[in-house]
């Protein structure tokens, strides 16, 4: 079994930047890239939003860059994901496909996966019209149409934020009634830019290179129809990368992973967590990178103080 000082789960914004803070302090750290190596960002075109990239760069180049930067630093990455993990003792042990490995400390940043349709169709037009993220590709999609699918908060404040570049936004629903809070809805209902079209799923994405329209389907009626959009944008949730760790750290309903009150440190001394793996608010590529350095600081700490015993 190979033993390492530090070990971090997950390859996007979160983790990479841990891997660089610790790569600096002479930890040698080992990345194990994950369920989505470069994280959610490698599914987006053009980022505008992270700062020291005035004229924009691609999610994969801006995540290439972080690797690369870490692996100057002396950082190391293997490929695959954590299919067990083992937390009840240090040093803590865990299996990727046939290889163990254990660690002295670990920081889990294995993010949360976007949930999507399950259509065939959103996976072709994925980064060219079709959307996890209003806040990172709304600006694209300036004086178009769009359409925005769910009923809950995500839905309601992503079809709100959109409004302000676009010249329609429907909102897609499969039921009569919402999960948004009662102040959420009321607001996208007021918003004259928006519409809504209930009882109703996304059953085909249509287009030529980009999003050109939807075929939707009436789920009373079955009736099908077709709207024009040049976007869509899916807010049905997220699922954090966290099934291996159930019972053995603290997480919300939604299975998000907890943290000490403004510190990275989970229950387990020794477990960090960092990134959208318990950010289940922001979710911004800038804001993940910022957790995963603290989480690299609180790493560092705390083996320092193994040391000192």
């Amino acid at each position: 079994m190979q033993h390492e000082k530090l070990i971090i789960i997950g390859s996007g914004p979160a983790g990479l930047t841990e891997a660089i803070y610790a790569a600096r302090a002479n930890l040698s750290p080992l990345i194990i890239e994950g369920f989505e190596p470069g994280g959610q960002l490698t599914l987006t075109t053009d980022v505008e939003n992270y700062p020291g990239f005035p004229d924009g760069i691609m999610g994969p180049e801006l995540m290439e860059k972080f690797k690369k930067q870490a692996e100057g630093f002396g950082a190391r990455f293997q490929m695959g994901q954590v299919e067990e993990a083992k937390l009840q003792v240090s040093p803590f042990v865990l299996r990727v496909g046939k290889d163990e490995f254990s660690c002295d400390a670990l920081i889990v940043a294995s993010g949360a996966s976007a949930r999507w349709l399950g259509i065939e169709s959103e996976k072709r037009f994925q980064g060219r019209g079709v959307s996890t993220c209003a806040t990172c590709d709304g600006a694209f999609f300036k004086d178009m149409d769009v359409a925005v699918v769910g009923g809950g908060d995500s839905a309601m404040e992503e079809a709100t934020f959109l409004t302000r570049f676009c010249r329609k936004v429907t909102i897609i629903h499969r039921r009569q009634e919402f999960r948004a809070s009662k102040i959420m809805l009321e607001r996208a209902q007021k918003n004259p830019k928006i519409e809504f079209i209930l009882n109703s799923a996304v059953k085909e994405v249509k287009g030529d290179k980009t999003v050109g329209s939807l075929l939707i389907e009436n789920l009373k009626t079955k009736e099908i129809k077709e709207i024009s959009v040049q976007g869509l944008f899916l807010a049905i949730g997220h699922i954090p990368n966290t099934a291996i760790f159930k019972g053995q750290l603290p997480m919300t309903e939604q299975s998000y992973l907890i943290t000490k009150s403004n510190t990275t440190e989970t229950e387990i001394p020794g477990v960090f967590s960092a990134g959208d793996v318990h950010d289940f608010r922001y979710r911004q590529a800038v804001t993940a990178a910022g957790s995963g350095c603290k989480a690299a600081i609180d790493a560092e700490k705390y083996l320092e103080s193994l040391e000192g015993h």
